[in-house]
Formats: C-alpha cells, sequence, structure tokens
C-alpha cells in the first residue's frame, strides 16, 4: 500500500509592518492583527521616515501605513515605497472617507485604505485581500475618490483629462473596453460578461493594461479612466 500524497505545504503568513505616531494605535492594530494565523507582524514604525529602512530590513509583503505622521507623513513614504523594485503593498490609515490625500496615496501606488475604526475583521480581510493582489477599495468609495479628483481646479483638471486621452489613446479597443468597465467598479467576472470574455482573459487583459501604464493596481485604471472623461456622472458609459 503506497503512502498517501502528502499535503501541500500551508501558504506562508502574510509579513505585516505597522506603521503609526500613535502608539496605543500601533498596540490596538498588533493586538488585533496579531491573532491571525496567517498575519505575522514583522515590525512597528513610529514615523514614515523609518519605513526606508524597515523595508530593508523586514521586507514585508504588506504595510499598514497612517497618513499623517510628524516627520515624514505616510504619503511622502508611500510615494517613495512604491517607487522602489519589488516594493511591498500599502494600505494606507486614514479618519476620511474621501480624503484629497487618500487620492493622492492611491495614485502613488498605494492598494487602498481603511478607515482607523473599521471593525477588526474587516482591517484583517483587507491586509489578506492586499497581500492576494485585490485593491481594497469598494466601487462606491472609488467614485467618492473620483468624484474629489473632479473637484480641483479646471486648468489642473484640463491638464489632467488631456494627459488621461493620450494615455488612454495608447490602448487596443479591447483594452479600452476592460478598462471602462474597471473604472465602472466591475469585478473580473462581470467584465467578463459583459465582454462575453473568459475570466482569464480579463484578467490578462488587466495585467497588460497596469504594465503598459506602469499602474500597480485597478484604481488607478479607474481614476485614468474618469480622468480622461469615458465614464458619465453614474460612472457608467452604458457597456453591456
Amino acid at each position: 500500500m503506497t503512502d498517501p500524497t502528502p499535503a501541500p505545504p500551508a501558504p506562508r503568513p502574510v509579513r505585516l509592518l505597522v506603521v503609526d505616531d500613535d502608539p496605543l494605535v500601533r498596540a490596538g492594530l498588533t493586538l488585533m492583527l496579531g491573532g491571525a494565523d496567517d498575519i505575522d507582524i514583522v515590525g512597528e514604525g513610529a514615523d514614515g521616515s523609518e519605513v526606508a529602512e524597515l523595508v530593508d530590513r523586514l521586507r514585508p509583503d504588506v504595510i499598514l501605513m497612517d497618513i499623517r505622521m510628524p516627520v515624514m507623513d505616510g504619503l511622502t513614504a508611500t510615494e517613495a515605497v512604491r517607487s522602489r523594485p519589488d516594493a511591498p503593498e500599502i494600505v494606507v490609515l486614514t479618519t476620511f472617507h474621501a480624503d484629497e490625500q487618500v487620492l493622492r496615496a492611491i495614485r502613488a501606488g498605494a492598494a487602498g485604505f481603511v478607515l482607523k475604526d473599521t471593525p477588526p475583521a474587516q482591517i484583517v480581510d483587507s491586509v489578506r485581500r492586499v497581500a492576494a493582489g485585490d485593491p481594497v477599495l469598494s466601487p462606491a468609495i472609488t467614485r467618492q475618490l473620483m468624484a474629489r479628483a473632479a473637484g480641483s481646479g479646471h486648468e489642473e483638471r484640463a491638464g489632467r483629462a488631456e494627459r488621461a486621452r493620450q494615455r488612454i489613446a495608447l490602448l487596443a479597443d479591447r483594452e479600452r473596453e476592460v478598462a471602462v468597465a474597471v473604472g465602472q467598479g466591475r469585478s473580473n467576472a462581470e467584465i467578463g460578461a459583459a465582454l462575453y470574455l473568459s475570466v482569464a482573459t480579463v484578467k490578462t487583459q488587466v495585467s497588460r493594461i497596469l504594465a503598459k501604464f506602469d499602474f500597480n493596481n485597478r484604481v488607478q485604471i479607474a481614476l485614468l479612466v474618469h480622468d480622461a472623461g469615458l465614464l458619465d456622472d453614474d460612472g457608467d458609459t452604458g457597456l453591456s
């Protein structure tokens, strides 16, 4: 009798770095997240100025990053970290649903954000999702962020719109359709159903768009589509 096939090894826990200037917040997050079997808190930071050294030394998969810190804020730290090769994913911590600073963090490559008063289970789930490559932004929150982007000055909007249209013009027709559907907040399965594509093909198209623009996540695609004026007021283009 042959030995049974050995079970596959358990996936490696997500290596998480927590960065917040409030020691009580850090302690609470560490206590909350440390109870998850699949999350390993590898370190803590009290300011954005510490992040580069911590990333070099600890090699986290995900950083949970506060926005407002005294010496170097989380936005500057996010921009610096995400410009590096093999950068960890970043989830920003905020007290606002659609803060201009959150918009800047998303443009810099943050994978999403969570509110500081988010229930513990949802924060744990957010870390897991980001580690798996899924941005932590619902379509409703994405629309709020895009509305905030639309609220900037006329000249700034006009310049951003022209740059976005030039970039969209680089896409093939199918890539453009997929990009618009991402901007509508549709899942891969919903995009596939609307465009008569397999989910695997949709994933390939999304990956091509991300690579073409050197984007980090789908939210950046959504913002580009919005800036280019390809969504109407309801976030829909009539794609069916």
